[in-house]
């Protein structure tokens, strides 16, 4: 994107430097937004379906087996199940297009949604907190089965598969909400984990390690939910993505920059806005301008994989700075 600051006051910039404080938009937006949208939405809707049944197999076996640990961590596993249905509306909402009371489109719903999962985070771990301290009390009741086991390792296995495979695609199409609730589904494998070996524990005669361990846990899920929290921090409150001066120096480097300042960066982790001012020589034409803001973007969007959009004010050199940073 292109900001045409005030120009040069020489003889064929002179007339149009006072109406040239316009955007030519060159970013594009194409058809791969579209497509992010709808494979994090599949990637959401495979994981709640597998959550359902990791939380259905534990509830069930825990009601039957009279087991308190294993249908606490069913409960836990429903919390990954509503973290799905968060994250699917909430990519429904950041989906939608640009309209006139959202010029900038409305992709900030999947950082709310990150910090909606975050919350159901901390509730999850409060669940399990109370259940630890009951079970520390002498009100919890594991009974413990070879079927106990089997059942557990299984969903540990399958949590562990969702929570690689959610991670890497969230990496791979930038995405806040899929990395946040593959973090809750990591907590889900710290209950499962927690519980086998309290199982074990307790089979070996201490009773209280059922809660021990579960306290534990509680507390590597809030952690979890902290670090979530502090991401989804930094979003909103526009602190800067890129350095500063490594950004100034790729820029400095293209051909007729004479000079960038005032570099600032803002947005999500994997999706950046860049808005910097360049100097060029006085005598440069708009059209010449153009293509060297051009450059500009093209080789930022280069070097820095995961910025998305790039503003460019256009100075000529010598003259007072239009800039306000």
């Amino acid at each position: 994107m292109l900001v045409w600051s005030s120009w040069a006051k020489t003889a064929h910039c002179r007339g149009l430097c006072g109406r040239l404080l316009a955007m030519v938009d060159v970013t594009g937006v194409g058809p791969a937004t579209k497509h992010r949208e709808r494979d994090i939405r599949r990637v959401l809707w495979v994981v709640l379906g597998l959550n359902i049944a990791v939380a259905l197999a534990k509830l069930l076996f825990g009601l039957f087996s009279h087991s308190v640990a294993m249908q606490a961590d069913g409960i836990h596993s429903l919390f990954d199940g509503a973290s799905n249905v968060v994250g699917l509306i909430g990519m429904w909402f950041a989906s939608r297009p640009a309209d006139k009371g959202h010029p900038y489109g409305h992709s900030k719903f999947e950082t709310f949604t990150a910090a909606a999962i975050a919350l159901m985070l901390g509730v999850a771990g409060y669940t399990v907190a109370r259940g630890a301290i009951q079970s520390l009390h002498g009100q919890g009741d594991a009974r413990v089965a070879v079927a106990s086991f089997a059942i557990m390792i299984s969903t540990l296995a399958v949590n562990l598969g969702v929570t690689t495979w959610e991670t890497r695609a969230g990496r791979r199409l930038g995405s806040e909400v899929l990395l946040a609730d593959a973090r809750h589904t990591l907590s889900d494998v710290l209950v499962s984990s927690g519980v086998i070996i309290s199982l074990i524990l307790v089979r070996l005669g201490f009773e209280k390690a059922d809660g021990v361990l579960a306290l534990l846990v509680a507390v590597a899920i809030a952690y979890t939910a902290f670090s979530i929290l502090r991401g989804v921090g930094r979003t909103l409150s526009d602190a800067a993505r890129l350095s500063a001066s490594e950004v100034a120096t790729a820029t400095a480097a293209i051909d007729g920059v004479v000079e960038c300042h005032s570099v600032r960066t803002r947005g999500s982790e994997n999706h950046v806005s860049v808005d910097l001012h360049l100097l060029v020589a006085p005598d440069v034409t708009i059209e010449r301008g153009h293509e060297i803001a051009h450059a500009v973007e093209t080789e930022l969007r280069t070097r820095f994989t995961q910025v998305t959009d790039v503003v460019v004010h256009v100075e000529p050199a010598g003259q007072p700075s239009s800039s306000s940073g």
